[in-house]
């Protein structure tokens, strides 16, 4: 109801009342209030982002399998020397969620596919807990595409030479978020030498996009200590990202077993 409307009933009441009692009422001889608008609740509308998504999701799939075919044969750094395979990411087209880890360890290498190992298994937890998945709602990618001998952090250089093609994927995928995942992936992400204590749990930008650093899986399976803090992340991102787009659990829930 609007004030209008209000103010009109109120002087129907005030009205009716005086012919009924033959009299001013003292319920109206004080002031008139002030009337507002009631808040409107509108019906959640369906997302333009979805529909768009929906439209274009033929020429996105083909470009990210372009992107894929040029990883392959990258020989950009000396990584291409050691690796097995390439692993250049995974996930659907229209993902409401890129997650950005550090790079490939042995399984991944082995597999050609990112987070496969332990460390992988409890990310795909740790998702789950917010509804999100590989396979429904995310795409999941690498600072760097090839494993670094022993698993230690990626060289400066070596990053910057995967740095296209992480940037194409982001470009093309275009997510409502950015889930950093590691001290790695938040620190060449923002180009910043603070350490993931100092970086997590907070809402930045990745240029444009809603950007938000946690701690990596394998850090959380050498340190159950960590796995608070990556839990309040965890719901934090979750918050933002049902602000950002209401609908993102949308497609994992359907997918979900009844």
């Amino acid at each position: 109801m609007t004030a209008g409307e209000k103010q009109t009933f109120y002087q129907l009441l005030k009205t009716a009342d005086r012919w009924i009692r033959g009299y001013p009422s003292a319920v109206f001889t004080a002031p008139q209030p002030v009337f507002g608008d009631d808040v409107r609740v509108l019906p959640p509308q369906p997302s333009v982002r979805a529909a768009v998504a929906a439209d274009t999701l033929p020429e996105t799939a083909a470009a990210l399998e372009r992107i894929v075919q040029k990883i392959a044969g990258c020989t950009r750094c000396q990584l291409c020397k050691t690796r097995k395979n390439t692993v250049p990411g995974i996930g659907v087209p229209n993902p409401a969620v890129m997650v950005i880890g550090e790079g490939p360890g042995a399984d991944e290498d082995a597999s050609g596919i990112p987070f496969v190992g332990r460390a992988g298994q409890l990310l795909d937890k740790m998702l789950a807990s917010i509804s999100l998945s590989r396979t429904t709602n995310c795409y999941i990618a690498n600072i760097v595409k090839c494993r670094p001998p022993g698993n230690r952090d990626p060289l400066p250089e070596e990053s910057e030479a995967c740095a296209a093609f992480l940037e194409a994927q982001i470009s093309l995928l275009k997510p409502a978020a950015i889930l950093a995942v590691g001290r790695v992936a938040a620190q060449n992400l923002l180009k910043t030498t603070v350490g993931i204590g100092k970086l997590r749990g907070k809402f930045t930008e990745y240029n444009g996009i809603p950007f938000l650093a946690t701690y990596h899986p394998s850090a959380l399976l050498r340190n159950e200590d960590l796995k608070r803090p990556a839990w309040e992340d965890l719901k934090l991102f979750r918050s933002g990202l049902q602000q950002l787009y209401p609908e993102y659990d949308v497609p994992f829930k359907a997918a979900r077993p009844q």
